[in-house]
């Protein structure tokens, strides 16, 4: 079952049982590397011999594409439009009045909608494999801060909350009678309804978690315990490191090819 307040799915996978730092340094070199290799079509084969491949061993490659396909769409087609018919200068390859489509921002669009896809796809993998409960001990483990743990752990869950904060409400709000349906004059209607308790519960749910906190003593800078114990493999700080290694290298065939 999965998890209203993130997107993790448990799953009984090699991936599921790595290091939460492990998969952290995964995703951001995977980022890095996206950012900085060259080539049109590098990061398309990327995303298809590293993610899904690494989806597919934490059994999670179907709920990977039907989340990265609704995020990664509307900003490819806004890169597409923007990019192919308001490039400066270029080459022509069709014409719609005034405006012209240009082939390089074409070109430019595909290369771009490769990094973003790798980018949405790496975090979206890590989101599904990775607790936010391990996820912030291990970061405090390491040396991180907890207020700046906690950050990035909340950065995690806020758009599966005010998902499920949402659809709770629409819900109600269609108990009561609202139309959410029909024409766009109606359904535009029906925002103010739904905006203004989303908003005013997220509010509240900011309080309640800030005294949940406090409660339980997070600022306390004493040592803390915990029931969760969170392990790592002898390959793991080797992985990492290794890892690391092909941002530089991604940088190097960036300055010689591209």
């Amino acid at each position: 079952m999965p998890d209203q307040l993130s997107l993790y799915l448990p799953r009984p996978s090699r991936l599921h049982a790595w290091h939460p730092s492990t998969k952290l340094v995964l995703a951001l070199c995977l980022l890095a590397v996206a950012l900085l290799l060259p080539g049109l079509w590098t990061t398309y084969l990327l995303f298809l011999l590293g993610v899904l491949p690494l989806a597919a061993l934490g059994r999670v490659a179907g709920p990977l594409l039907r989340a990265v396909g609704p995020l990664v769409l509307p900003f490819a087609l806004s890169v597409f439009i923007i990019q192919g018919f308001l490039w400066p200068g270029g080459t022509p390859v069709w014409a719609l009045g005034p405006l012209s489509l240009k082939r390089e921002g074409l070109l430019f669009a595909v290369a771009a909608t490769g990094r973003i896809l790798v980018v949405v796809s790496s975090f979206v993998l890590f989101a599904l494999t990775t607790r936010p409960d391990t996820l912030m001990l291990s970061l405090v483990q390491r040396g991180v801060p907890g207020g700046l743990a906690y950050i990035i752990v909340a950065t995690i869950q806020l758009v599966p909350r005010l998902r499920a904060r949402a659809a709770a409400i629409l819900d109600a709000q269609r108990a009561r009678g609202l139309e959410t349906s029909g024409s766009l004059a109606r359904r535009f209607r029906a925002l103010g309804p739904l905006v203004a308790p989303l908003i005013l519960s997220s509010l509240v749910d900011v309080e309640e978690r800030a005294l949940a906190l406090e409660a339980r003593a997070f600022n306390h800078p004493g040592p803390k315990t915990s029931l969760v114990v969170i392990t790592e493999a002898r390959w793991e700080p080797a992985a990492r490191r290794l890892l690391l290694l092909t941002v530089p290298l991604a940088a190097a065939l960036r300055l010689v090819f591209g």
